[in-house]
């Protein structure tokens, strides 16, 4: 006993969860079911199955009862452990979000708040009377009139856009997509027969035996009396397993396990570890009581975009680069504009990390039933978001894209912010890209020419101003790898030619280039597979002098040697550092843009698309420097630049022959965009899976690549997800064996199980073909039939001529026995 409190040892456990269940209320709309949640009070202390309680999930989801349920029904079991993991491709299930097709509706005027409150004085029986004449006309404009009640249904505390995304469409998205996602466990794993029920009722008791609550799981076998819980976002709520923890000491003889579609994260395994922990002390030598599956799948909700209804974005639309930023006017939303899961991860994710903190506490609380995708509104790291893929320039079409992004790691604490900006850099680079021609491609940070830092026009867009402010970034970074305080610059200082007994180092040159990209035209479209940077460096003079006086006055001997030095020590860490680092996200991302635009070019030149008018126009108003960095200028980074270069920024302490002596120090080059496009061959087994899963991210707002954290998100210019549910390879209905209602195999099946691969297990993969050992340096490169060309000729001018960069002076020196 706790001799304070008086608190049984075997009720421990359960307060400690107690507080997670109090009493929530279902999220509801007037006129529309709301979602059940979980709920009970205080010091609940017993379970029991409500008697009757459940539906045979073979009759709720397939239309059909079978006699008998199958001997491999149900999902993999992997002794000694309680987590499995199914090792095929992703599949696609489908669920209704007619609503959707609303989202481009602003808040009600004063004529229509009126005409939306004329049926009925009664808020309910109002409603309810928009909603039968939308049915009966089918007319979009009575459906506008029945949401438009609905919001004014009650005194809403948020404004209508916010009703509407995080309410009307989070309820639509919870009654629908749970729903559909266990349809397709259902079918998948056959879980038919008389011993699978779906939707099971577990009542909780106080110990006066008073019904205080109720739990409520997904499907439930009445044989093996193991509850199933699926989440399609493979997330768990904290007041259900609060309240499975009570069915576990109450119901002694029953298992749990949680099935999601998604890869759990850390913090979701520790949840189903620990509550596996917490059985397995309840009883004592029966372990993996509390199990875990993983079994990939994208969801498509199935909406039919209504032009003047329906939201569109000025991204990647090249029919309305004229209109202002993001959200497309209803009225110029008839010929222009793109829809997407990406545009609406894009849309619903905060501005600043306080506003996204809001949003993702929000958001899963409005989440009954576990249908957010994974992350949450956070869930994407939209400093990684880069296109890698474009298709479908048909004329009148616009375009399709899709881009790439890493996941959160942990989104509740720290979620991800700044999805506009990351988009609207990447879709304005593209146009700039276009626009401009490879003339006006350059940009130069040396101190000898203050009147060349840029092309004017250049100047004033956004792609302009990152590739100035990498190479100056870039600066910066080479100057820490030689920083002697690490090994690497210890090395570094040591390895330099000598002169007089002090290290000797010419004036450096230093820029970034492209590697050659490795892409695959295929699909009507090119997917953008890698797109590496290279840094370069060569020994340069400049006539403006730095701080102190030159340390040294190199021969071509000790030049060559120094630059040995840099290229094998200096510049792969840096180059590492570009391709990698944080501070450079914003140019890789304006990078694959690039990319992007030139293949638009190409396939313009030979048919007419819609970016046509744009191609070269040399006009790039439309694309112009975007808050916060609309008075950024050029020739204040310039001023910067030569501040550093005359003055010096970094002190380095190198010890020589006459001893520690103080040495102080102080651009982007796409004139070639190199690429090889790999064989068909070579994509399929390297790159399994990407064609569909491009395909499925213009459609599903939760496309991961495989059973990565990597996610695809993308668009187009129709926006119709009405038929994007289909799978590469469908599954067929319940087999191996399937009984029929009389209780034999149906027509056409073996009654031989399937063969399904064990968890963890994935397809065979034959070796990937050598790679050509041939740079192919901005030249040529394959075209889908392997047939040499010049796929990507176009871009041949200085996109940036880089600046000098490196000089070494001497300010003091510090004597040591000299």
């Amino acid at each position: 006993m706790n001799s304070s409190l008086r608190i049984p040892r075997r009720w421990r456990l359960v307060a400690r969860f107690t507080a997670a269940l109090g009493l929530a209320g279902a999220v509801t709309l007037t006129g529309l079911p709301g979602s059940p949640v979980e709920h009970a009070s205080a010091a609940p202390t017993t379970a029991k199955l409500r008697p009757g309680t459940g539906k045979r999930c073979d009759a709720k989801h397939l239309g059909r009862e079978y006699d008998r349920t199958p001997v491999n029904s149900g999902f993999p079991t992997t002794p000694g452990t309680n987590f499995d993991k199914w090792g095929g491709d992703p599949k696609n299930f489908n669920y209704p979000l007619p609503g959707k097709a609303f989202d481009g509706l602003s808040a009600p005027t004063a004529a229509q708040k009126a005409k939306a409150l004329s049926k009925d004085p009664d808020p309910e029986k109002n409603v309810q009377a928009w909603e039968a004449q939308a049915k009966a006309s089918g007319d979009p404009a009575d459906k506008a009139m029945e949401i438009y009640a609905r919001y004014l249904s009650k005194s809403r505390p948020q404004s209508f856009e916010r009703w509407f995304d995080k309410i009307y469409i989070r309820n639509e998205i919870n009654n629908s997509k749970g729903s559909a996602f266990e349809a397709r466990l259902v079918k998948d794993f056959q879980l038919v027969g008389p011993d699978w029920l779906c939707e099971v009722y577990v009542d909780i008791f106080d110990e006066n035996g008073k019904r205080v609550g109720w739990r409520k799981f997904d499907a439930y076998n009445k044989s093996t009396k193991e509850f199933n819980e699926f989440k399609s976002n493979s997330a768990l709520r904290s007041g259900q397993l609060a309240q499975d923890r009570v069915v576990a000491r109450s119901m002694p003889d029953h298992t749990f396990r949680y099935t999601g579609a998604k890869n759990f994260s850390a913090a979701e395994r520790r949840k189903i570890d620990a509550f596996n922990r917490d059985v397995e002390q309840m009883r004592p030598g029966r372990t993996n009581q509390v199990r875990g599956f993983q079994r990939q799948y994208n969801p498509i909700p199935q909406t039919k975009p209504i032009r003047g209804y329906s939201r569109y974005d000025t991204w990647f639309a090249p029919g309305c680069q004229g209109g202002p930023a993001g959200r497309v006017p209803l009225a110029a939303a008839g010929d222009c504009g793109t829809r997407g899961p990406l545009n609406d991860r894009v849309n619903g994710s905060g501005r600043t990390l306080s506003e996204a903190k809001q949003i993702q506490a929000e958001a899963r609380r409005l989440d009954t039933r576990g249908t957010l995708p994974r992350g949450g509104p956070g869930g994407v790291d939209f400093t990684t978001l880069e296109l890698r893929y474009v298709g479908g320039l048909a004329k009148g079409k616009g375009m399709q894209y899709s881009m790439k992004a890493g996941m959160m790691p942990d989104p509740d604490q720290n979620p991800g912010w700044g999805g506009q900006a990351s988009m609207q850099l990447a879709s304005d680079a593209m146009f700039t890209w276009l626009a401009l021609t490879p003339d006006k491609f350059w940009v130069n940070l040396n101190p000898d020419e203050p009147d060349r830092v840029m092309d004017s026009k250049f100047a004033t867009t956004d792609a302009g101003r990152v590739l100035l402010e990498a190479d100056l970034q870039m600066k910066h970074d080479f100057f820490k790898a030689m920083d002697p305080k690490t090994d690497l610059g210890k090395r570094y200082w040591a390895a330099l030619p000598k002169e007089n007994g002090y290290p000797c180092m010419p004036g450096l040159r230093n820029w970034i280039e492209p590697k050659p990209a490795e892409v695959r035209e295929q699909d009507g479209g090119i997917y953008i597979l890698d797109a590496p940077l290279r840094l370069r460096s060569t020994a340069q003079k400049t006539i403006t002098q730095g701080p102190g006086t030159p340390i040294c006055d190199p021969d071509e001997a000790q030049i060559k040697a120094a630059q040995r030095v840099v290229d094998s020590m200096i510049v792969p860490e840096v180059e590492k550092t570009i391709n990698t680092a944080p501070q450079y996200a914003d140019l890789r991302r304006v990078y694959t843009s690039r990319v992007a635009a030139e293949w638009i070019r190409q396939q313009d030149a030979k048919k007419a698309t819609d970016f046509r008018p744009i191609i070269d126009s040399n006009d790039v108003k439309r694309w112009p420097l975007r808050a916060p960095n609309e008075n950024w200028n050029k020739d204040e980074l310039f001023k910067r630049y030569r501040k550093i270069f005359t003055e010096g920024e970094f002190t380095y302490d190198i010890d020589t022959d006459h001893g520690v002596q103080v040495y102080i120090v102080g651009g982007v080059d796409f004139s070639k965009q190199p690429k090889r496009n790999i064989s068909r061959t070579r994509f399929t087994v390297e790159n399994r899976t990407l064609d569909t899963t491009t395909r499925t991210s213009m459609k599903s707002d939760d496309t991961s690549y495989r059973d990565t954290d990597i996610l695809y998100l993308g668009g187009d210019s129709s926006g119709d997800t009405g038929g994007g549910g289909t799978d590469p390879s469908p599954s067929p209905a319940p087999s191996s064996p399937s009984p029929s209602p009389s209780g034999q195999p149906t027509p056409g099946h073996s009654a031989t199980p399937t063969p399904r691969p064990s968890a963890g297990q994935s397809g065979g993969a034959t070796p990937a073909p050598p790679r050509s050992p041939d740079d192919p340096s901005g030249d040529l490169a394959h075209t889908g039939s392997d047939t040499p060309v010049g796929l990507i000729a176009g871009i041949a001018a200085a996109v940036i001529a880089a600046g000098a960069g490196l000089v070494w002076w001497t300010r003091r020196r510090r004597s040591a026995g000299n």
